[in-house]
């Protein structure tokens, strides 16, 4: 039934739509530094500018799940619509170019980008049985890239936050249209479900849905802190913007590679080892990372690069597990209720870290988030132990971390 040249195909587009389509999350962060400027923004506010689009991505999901639109609407045609309305309001801050209606339209963009990240991980599960971690490591790396190209067109020019916005806009709209029109469903397909609400009992009392999630939700204590705040720490690095964005954009974006790799060991391991791994690395990183402030910058930028390799490499195996576990018929739905309580829990990080910071430094304000990942190790290796795996090969009996 597989189609190799057809997967790699689908697999590429839908890539390439998730990278163009997700770069509205952070569009606010990569020029906060001139919004603080025109808006006159205390910390406080330029965090809410981040946790709005959590915030706002939160109740898009839980309403999707609520109407199971992930399960009922064609993914390609859903990504479209979350595309079309993210785009829309991000470049309605151009216009509005003040703080509170901008706030709105942050939440907004958030809700809106419910619409377009589960679905796009529904739609390449259904064109993969085999190598199916490989192929949501691809899609996370794309997410990975899509946060961060904010950053990178920032550090490419001095360019004025509302020719960035719109810039951003522009992609993301074509970033829809490209999963319209370029992808489709694959032959894992189960098709469309009909509205059905005890779905999501069902899925709650799935003993490995349950420890999946806890897995995610330590991996999201961690992750979206960090991206949020990555730039700002190298802000204190270095003296040039253009270089902090740079190394930021490069910090975030290794995450593409750590995501396929993972995926890739998760295929020939199991998913809940290759999860394990890397938050385990991300975890120890965490611990040091805010204390390298005075550390040679050569050092500094290595180490964050560690970090962004291993901080999101875990994120696609939680989604392999949900879409191995659970009715492949609500796979949509499973995937955006575990998403949706995850993005809750990055609300507290993201505010806390600057609080955190301002108060005892960067060194006090990352190690906040090791916690996190130590907690998902655990929760995979209750599921890699308990009486239920998800599916794939057995474990080799070593590992090639030296932190377990």
């Amino acid at each position: 039934m597989d189609d190799p040249a057809q997967q790699r195909k689908q697999l590429s587009f839908l890539a390439v739509a998730l990278v163009l389509s997700m770069s509205p999350w952070f569009s606010t962060a990569a020029v906060l530094s001139q919004l603080r400027e025109s808006w006159d923004l205390s910390s406080g506010q330029s965090s809410w500018l981040i946790i709005a689009v959590q915030l706002g991505f939160v109740l898009g999901a839980v309403g999707s799940s609520v109407l199971n639109l992930a399960d009922r609407i064609p993914p390609r045609r859903l990504i479209l619509y979350g595309a079309s309305l993210a785009a829309a309001a991000n470049a309605s801050i151009v216009v509005l170019d003040s703080y509170l209606p901008s706030l709105i339209a942050r939440l907004v963009t958030g809700a809106a980008l419910a619409g377009v990240y589960p679905p796009a991980l529904k739609s390449m599960s259904s064109w993969y049985k085999k190598g199916r971690g490989f192929a949501l490591g691809v899609m996370i790396g794309a997410l990975t890239v899509g946060s961060a190209l904010p950053h990178l067109i920032n550090a490419l020019g001095e360019i004025s936050w509302k020719p960035l916005m719109l810039t951003i806009s522009v992609l993301t709209l074509l970033g829809g249209l490209v999963a319209d029109r370029l992808c489709g469903d694959g032959p894992y397909s189960a098709g469309a479900a009909t509205f059905d609400p005890a779905q999501l009992g069902k899925i709650l009392s799935n003993r490995s849905f349950r420890l999946a999630s806890l897995g995610y939700f330590g991996h999201m204590w961690e992750l979206y802190a960090m991206w949020a705040w990555i730039a700002a720490f190298y802000s204190d690095i270095f003296e040039s913007s253009r270089q902090a964005s740079l190394v930021a954009f490069s910090v975030i974006g290794i995450g593409a590679a750590g995501s396929v790799y993972a995926g890739r060991m998760s295929d020939k391991w199991t998913r809940s080892e290759a999860a394990a791994l890397a938050m385990r690395w991300s975890a120890s990183v965490a611990v040091v990372m805010g204390f390298l402030t005075e550390a040679p910058t050569p050092i500094v930028v290595c180490v964050g690069l560690v970090w962004g390799f291993w901080v999101v490499a875990d994120s696609a195996q939680f989604s392999t597990i949900v879409s191995e576990v659970v009715d492949a018929r609500y796979v949509g739905t499973a995937l955006t209720m575990q998403l949706a309580a995850g993005f809750v829990l990055t609300v507290f990080t993201i505010f806390l870290v600057p609080v955190i910071r301002d108060a005892h430094g960067w060194g006090w304000a990352f190690l906040l988030l090791a916690p996190g990942p130590m907690l998902g190790a655990w929760s995979m290796r209750a599921l890699r132990l308990g009486p239920r795996k998800p599916a794939g090969p057995e474990p080799e009996p070593i590992y090639i971390s030296p932190f377990f």
